[in-house]
């Protein structure tokens, strides 16, 4: 399968693409540098886009059958002052809207465009339990997944298969959060975030590529899937479970008002709640190679 992702040198776009290529798939790789289009030595192929001004290489993107769509500014990059905040934003928007522009005029369209997402769609929602049924929260990570996910419309409206996977918290050493947790736990400095009781919607690397993969082989899936372990955690079960099995002591944890000061708003994430299901993947019949925490967190290390 001829497969073209976008985000293909963050933390899960490269997994995926090296999961896709030792399978024998041709990967694409749109990016936004001229000096780094071309053959790749891995065996893909990058050809260029600039989604903020709705340019995409058509010729090179012609014939793929799916397109999985993962750039964006990272979240936990900078301090969400209000220029950050439109990045974030505006990063997901803007590419998204143009994939989704492009795409049905190909001559050959992909059958699938699995265009990301987050569980920050459903807000703060406590201990309560969320499912892909449940509506969209009114904080600023809500609505920038509410119009990042309308933004895709133009390709579902032309026939195109859209999937949104609404992806928690993906546990890797290499990258994202797991990235900066892990080496202060390793050196014993860790400790449960805010009051701990916090949800967290925790996901292998592992896992969420496979889950990607199984969205864009499975036609009955479409809009909002949750990519997230079937069995949420609180912060402070997630903070035992790396002590576990790091075997390091957990004992310095880190208080609302700290992170507050050290975070500004973007600490409403860190002790914010989201308590989400895989229903949708667990229906179809995806099967977890790391449901629990402690195994999320050895594969992880």
């Amino acid at each position: 399968m001829r497969i073209a992702v976008t985000g293909s040198s963050g933390l899960i776009g490269s997994a995926l693409v090296r999961s896709l290529l030792a399978d024998g798939h041709q990967v694409v790789r749109l990016v936004r540098h001229r000096q780094a289009l071309g053959a790749r030595p891995d065996g893909s192929v990058a050809i260029g886009w600039n989604p903020a001004r709705g340019e995409l290489d058509r010729a090179g993107l012609d014939g793929t059958q799916a397109v999985v769509h993962l750039a964006g500014a990272g979240v936990a990059d900078h301090r969400w002052t209000e220029a950050y905040k439109r990045e974030i934003h505006d990063s997901r928007v803007l590419g998204t809207r143009t994939l989704a522009t492009v795409l049905p005029t190909l001559t050959t369209p992909p059958a699938v465009l699995v265009s990301g997402s987050a569980v920050g769609y459903y807000g703060q929602t406590g201990a309560r339990r969320i499912d892909e049924t449940s509506p969209a929260g009114d904080d600023f990570l809500a609505r920038v997944c509410m119009d990042w996910e309308g933004a895709a419309q133009p390709a579902a409206e032309a026939g195109i298969r859209v999937v949104h996977p609404r992806t928690g918290l993906v546990l890797s050493a290499a990258g994202g959060a797991g990235g900066r947790l892990f080496p202060l736990f390793k050196l014993g400095l860790g400790g449960r975030l805010g009051s701990g009781e916090q949800y967290w919607s925790f996901i292998s690397l592992a896992d969420q590529v496979a889950a990607l993969r199984f969205l864009i082989d499975h036609p009955e899936l479409t809009g909002p899937v949750n990519l997230t372990a079937p069995e949420p955690v609180t912060n402070a079960e997630l903070t035992a479970a790396l002590g576990r099995v790091l075997r390091r002591p957990t004992p310095f944890p880190v208080p609302d008002f700290a992170l507050k000061l050290a975070l500004g708003e973007m600490a409403v994430e860190v002790v914010g709640s989201h308590r989400v299901l895989p229903t949708k993947l667990l229906a179809a019949g995806f099967a977890f190679a790391h449901p629990q925490v402690d195994e999320a967190v050895r594969a992880a290390l």
